[in-house]
C-alpha cells in the first residue's frame, strides 16, 4: 500500500511502543506524515528518526488541555489531520476484591477520557480534511475483544472501558457518516505487548498456543487496511484474534 496515504497527516497516540509504534510505522510506510504522541519522549525520539516527515509530541492523553494544544499544533504545522488512531491504553487485570481503586481510575482516565479528549480535539480537523482532495477522513480506536465479551472476572474495569469506547465510536459513526468521516474499531485479542507481558498473559498464552500470540504488526495491518479503503467503503469494526484464541 505504498503511497496510499501520500499527502495526508496521521496522529497516533500511544506511539512509543507496541501497537501504536507498529501503526505509526505502517502509516508512514504508506506515505502519511505521522505525529507521534506518547508520554515517553525518549522512545518517540528513537522512532521519529526512522520515519520520514514524522514529528514528536510528548503528551499525556489524560490532560485535556495539553491534548487540545498538541492537536492544534499538529494541524497547524502539518497542514491538517486526516487520520486519528487512538491507541493509548492501560490495563490492570486484577479481581475486584483485590483491586486498587487508583488502578480503576487510571484505566478510565486513559482508556475512556483519553479517547474522548483526543477525538474531541481532532474532530474539527477531520471534518475539514474530509472536504479536501482525499474526500474522506478516519478515526480508528484500538479497543479489545473485551469490548465485546467479558471472558473473565479479572477484566472487570478494563472491559468496561472498552465497552464504553465501542459505544462512543458507534454513536460517532452515525453522526459523522454524512460528513464522510469514517469511524472504525479494531478489537484485538491477545497481542504481544507491555500489557500482556507484564500481566503474565503472554507467557500463559505461549504455553497453551502452538502458533502463539499476535504481534503488534498484525493489528497495524488492520488499521492500515481500514484507512486505505476507497472513500465509498467504511470498515467500521474489525475483531482480530490469534488463530488459537477461543474466548
Amino acid at each position: 500500500m505504498a503511497g496510499a496515504l501520500e499527502g495526508t497527516t496521521a496522529v497516533v497516540t500511544g506511539a512509543s511502543s507496541g501497537i501504536g509504534e507498529a501503526t505509526a510505522r505502517a502509516l508512514a510506510g504508506a506515505g502519511a506524515r505521522v505525529a507521534l504522541l506518547a508520554r515517553r519522549r525518549e522512545r518517540l525520539d528513537a522512532l521519529v528518526g526512522e520515519l520520514d516527515g514524522a514529528v514528536v509530541h510528548e503528551v499525556d492523553v489524560t490532560d485535556d488541555d495539553a491534548v487540545a494544544r498538541t492537536l492544534e499544533d499538529v494541524a497547524r504545522d502539518l497542514g491538517g489531520i486526516d487520520v486519528l488512531v487512538n491507541d493509548a491504553g492501560y490495563g490492570s487485570m486484577v479481581p475486584a476484591l483485590e483491586a486498587d481503586l487508583a488502578e480503576w481510575h487510571r484505566m478510565v482516565d486513559v482508556n475512556v477520557t483519553g479517547v474522548l479528549a483526543t477525538t474531541h480535539a481532532a474532530l474539527p480537523h477531520l471534518v475539514r480534511a474530509a472536504q479536501g482532495p482525499r474526500g474522506v477522513a478516519d478515526v480508528v480506536t484500538i479497543s479489545s475483544v473485551a469490548g465485546r465479551k467479558v471472558a473473565s472476572g479479572k477484566v472487570n474495569v478494563y472491559a468496561a472501558t472498552k465497552h464504553a469506547v465501542n459505544a462512543f465510536s458507534e454513536a460517532l459513526r452515525q453522526e459523522l457518516a454524512a460528513r464522510h468521516v469514517r469511524v472504525g474499531l479494531v478489537e484485538p485479542g491477545l497481542v504481544r505487548s507491555e500489557m500482556t507481558e507484564g500481566s503474565g498473559a503472554a507467557e500463559d498464552a505461549e504455553a497453551s498456543m502452538e502458533l502463539g500470540l499476535m504481534e503488534p504488526e498484525d493489528i497495524a495491518d488492520a488499521v492500515l487496511y481500514m484507512v486505505t479503503r476507497p472513500r465509498r467503503a467504511a470498515v467500521n469494526e474489525m475483531l482480530v484474534r490469534p488463530t488459537e484464541q477461543v474466548r
